[in-house]
C-alpha cells in the first residue's frame, strides 16, 4: 500500500481569511491524505521549507487578496530547493493573472464554487501524477 499523499497548505503574503483553506484541508484529509496547514500569513521561504522537509506532492496556496500574484516567486524557490511536486492556487484569481501563473508552472487553479468534492478528486489525481513521476 503507498503512502497517504502529502499535501502543504499555506496563505501567503497578508491575506488572514483562511476559512475556505481550512475548510480545504479537512476535506482532504477526510479523503485520506496527510495535510500540513501553514496558516495565514505564511512566508515563502517556510512554504519551500515544509514541501521539502515533508516531501509532499503538492503545495496549495489560498488567495482571497492578490496574494497569488507572489506565487511565481514561490515556484521559483521550490525549483531552486530541488522540489519536484505540483502547485495549485484556490481562491479569488483574476482572468488576467491566470496566465502569469500557468507560465510560473502552478498546475491548477480552482475559483470559490467550486464543488468541493471535485477540487478533492483533481488534488487526489494530482498527488497520483507526481507519485508515478518521483516513483
Amino acid at each position: 500500500m503507498s503512502p497517504a499523499p502529502k499535501v502543504i497548505l499555506a496563505k501567503i503574503g497578508l491575506d488572514g481569511h483562511d476559512r475556505g483553506v481550512r475548510v480545504l484541508a479537512r476535506a482532504l484529509r477526510d479523503a485520506g491524505m496527510e495535510v500540513v496547514y501553514l496558516g495565514p500569513w505564511a512566508e515563502i521561504q517556510e512554504v519551500v521549507q515544509a514541501a521539502v522537509q515533508e516531501d509532499a506532492q503538492i503545495v496549495g496556496v489560498s488567495s482571497l487578496a492578490y496574494d497569488h500574484l507572489i506565487v511565481p516567486d514561490l515556484m521559483e524557490q521550490l525549483r531552486a530547493a530541488g522540489w519536484d511536486g505540483q502547485v495549485l492556487v484556490g481562491g479569488v484569481v483574476q482572468a488576467q493573472d491566470i496566465p502569469a501563473l500557468e507560465e510560473a508552472g502552478v498546475h491548477r487553479i480552482f475559483h470559490p464554487g467550486e464543488p468541493l468534492d471535485e477540487v478533492v478528486e483533481a488534488v487526489a489525481a494530482m498527488a497520483r501524477g507526481v507519485a508515478e513521476a518521483r516513483a
